[in-house]
């Protein structure tokens, strides 16, 4: 009897195990909470409590520890995205002997996700910032892809003591999109959101992102957001998600960079054609949005002390696109600190 019942609470064990680790390849085995409680990083994941907005928040982050003598790099993830995404880059910058911060800002990842917030770049900016301050970061090259590209250029505009070095990776925000697009407030933003779907998120970024192709890798990059369509926190999910979409439109970065004092590098996949507000141009206008092939040339002629390497053949996520392509580059903008 006590054979059979191990034998048994053997197999169920690994029942157990196939059923958990499935879900991280199709997310539409699983429902995902808000927190992406049951979502597994590829680093351990640890919290910081803190008050922001009378609000008590936790804010979810990684820390590598490398070489004292070596840079902290902090990590800030795009809105389509979570820290763990920078998990390659993240093991590249360690193998180099460089510490590195990744955090899942607040309303990301498995951060907190206050509905009442006044999501900004500047508060999130600020949020982080405690962050290092509770780690003892002094000083730290920071690094924004996408929309954490429009974060990390607010978070060096505001605290050019604290940061080294900027590093912007196709980050959007090198238009100033209300010039172009016509106003849509947070209600617009969470019907769309409440309307997504699986295929809707994997074919906009197929399309957007990869030049029409897709891997397994792409998709375990969207797992989450495909678990979280069938989970319990759909609704405050969209809610939150609007938010931030708004500040992409009302906050923008590229009217300050001429004040950007800290060296600034632009790694830009000039196959990049991201562009917010597309769909919805004002009447008459016939700019064309996102060609990146041109923002960073446009943007180094703004920022004083700024250099540009372009990766051609390559779109918004050139660290995910090609990594050893991108990993190379990254050394050479991380050179430009060292030295």
């Amino acid at each position: 009897m006590l054979k059979f019942n191990l034998i048994n609470f053997f197999l169920l064990g690994l029942l157990f195990q196939s059923a958990y680790a499935q879900p991280q390849r199709d997310g539409s085995q699983l429902s995902y909470d808000a927190l992406l409680s049951n979502y597994r990083y590829t680093f351990d994941v640890n919290y910081f409590p803190f008050e922001s907005q009378n609000t008590t928040l936790k804010m979810a982050y990684t820390y590598l520890e490398g070489d004292p003598d070596k840079p902290v790099v902090t990590l800030m993830h795009g809105k389509n995205f979570i820290g763990d995404y920078w998990a390659s880059t993240a093991k590249f910058l360690k193998s180099q002997g460089y510490s590195v911060l990744i955090p899942d800002q607040i309303g990301f990842g498995k951060s907190s996700k206050p509905p009442g917030y006044q999501y900004s770049f500047a508060a999130l900016a600020n949020n982080t910032r405690k962050l290092m301050a509770a780690l003892g970061i002094k000083k730290s090259i920071v690094v924004g892809h996408s929309m954490g590209g429009m974060l990390a250029s607010r978070f060096a505009l505001l605290y050019p003591e604290i940061t080294q070095q900027l590093i912007l990776i196709n980050p959007i925000g090198l238009e100033n999109y209300l010039q172009y697009v016509e106003y849509k407030d947070i209600d617009f933003f969470y019907k769309n959101e409440l309307s997504n779907t699986a295929e809707k998120i994997r074919n906009y970024q197929r399309r957007n992102y990869y030049d029409g192709k897709w891997k397994d890798l792409y998709e375990s990059l969207i797992t989450y957001k495909i678990g979280q369509l069938s989970g319990p926190d759909k609704d405050l999910l969209a809610w939150v998600n609007a938010k931030t979409y708004d500040m992409i439109f009302t906050q923008p970065v590229i009217t300050e960079f001429k004040n950007l004092v800290v060296p600034v590098t632009l790694i830009i996949g000039t196959r990049d054609r991201t562009a917010p507000g597309r769909n919805w141009k004002k009447p008459g206008v016939d700019y064309e949005l996102g060609r990146f092939d041109l923002l960073g040339k446009k943007a180094v002629k703004i920022i004083p002390n700024a250099t540009l390497y372009e990766l051609h053949g390559l779109g918004h996520l050139p660290q995910i696109e090609n990594f050893p392509k991108f990993k190379e580059t990254l050394a050479k903008a991380l050179s430009i600190a060292n030295n």
